[in-house]
């Protein structure tokens, strides 16, 4: 991908979403920057608790009913569980880093699951799209182009990592409600899942928080293209999730009736994962 410091889609695309690229934070390198989310830990260790509160009621209940009373009641654990955290972060506010913080820049960490850094190589898989299909009335094929020509939005919002850092940064994108509305989202999709080309990570939302508004496919970090480091050429963003549930080098949206998992939640790691 050329440099965006020279590409004129970026200057357009920011002159008509923001008032001008002179007002991005460009704030050196400094670790110190990235910092610890003692909020988050505690979060932590109360949705664990719950979950193991909700799980050892029912050990009794599932050593009774044998192993297929086991997975039932596992699974009726588990809802009980993302029903407790859609209650407790329930999304009726906006993330907003406090004025004192600043942004992490390029100390704002790297990820990726493939054993080399994920690149998009034209010459061998053909111009990057990104495929919307599933539950929707019109499925699209977007190319970073017609993202572009899309309703834009700029925010500087807190990215909440599972370890317990937390990094501030500011994403140019297209909210994933433009992308629901664009495509014809049906009523009864309840999920949307987030599909790479990074060893085919992927993850499924709710899709209460896809829709949030802070919830976008982002293109842009600190007034410039993604680099291939934080998921080029497109990657989804929001602060209302965990850092793993955020899927960078996106290839495909699937809104679905029923969640599919996802590289990490498949592992053990919460599925829900909101901040």
């Amino acid at each position: 991908m050329s440099d965006s410091r020279q590409d004129p889609r970026f200057d357009r695309i920011v002159e008509r979403a923001v008032e001008s690229l002179r007002s991005t934070l460009r704030d050196g390198a400094d670790p110190s920057l990235v910092t610890r989310s003692i909020f988050d830990i505690r979060r932590r260790d109360f949705l664990s608790a719950g979950a193991l509160a909700i799980s050892s009621a029912l050990l009794a209940a599932c050593d009774a009913h044998g192993p297929e009373g086991s997975k039932r009641l596992l699974r009726f654990a588990e809802r009980k569980n993302e029903g407790i955290e859609r209650w407790l972060l329930r999304h009726t506010s906006m993330d907003a880093p406090k004025a004192g913080w600043r942004a992490a820049g390029e100390s704002f960490p790297r990820y990726y699951v493939a054993k080399t850094m994920p690149v998009w190589d034209p010459a061998a898989r053909g111009p990057w799209s990104l495929a919307v299909d599933g539950m929707v009335e019109r499925p699209l094929r977007l190319t970073l182009d017609d993202l572009l020509r899309m309703r834009q939005q700029r925010q500087r919002v807190e990215h909440f990592c599972v370890e317990g850092w937390t990094a501030v940064a500011t994403f140019w994108g297209v909210p994933m409600t433009a992308i629901a509305k664009a495509a014809g989202a049906r009523p009864d999709a309840r999920y949307v899942d987030f599909a790479s080309f990074d060893d085919d990570y992927h993850e499924s939302w709710d899709l209460e928080s896809a829709t949030h508004p802070q919830t976008m496919i982002v293109y842009a970090k600190d007034g410039r293209f993604l680099s291939p480091g934080y998921g080029a050429p497109a990657r989804l963003h929001s602060p209302v999730k965990l850092g793993y549930k955020n899927v960078k080098y996106l290839t495909r949206i699937t809104f679905m009736r029923e969640r599919n998992g996802g590289y990490w939640s498949d592992q053990g790691y919460e599925w829900y994962a909101g901040t």
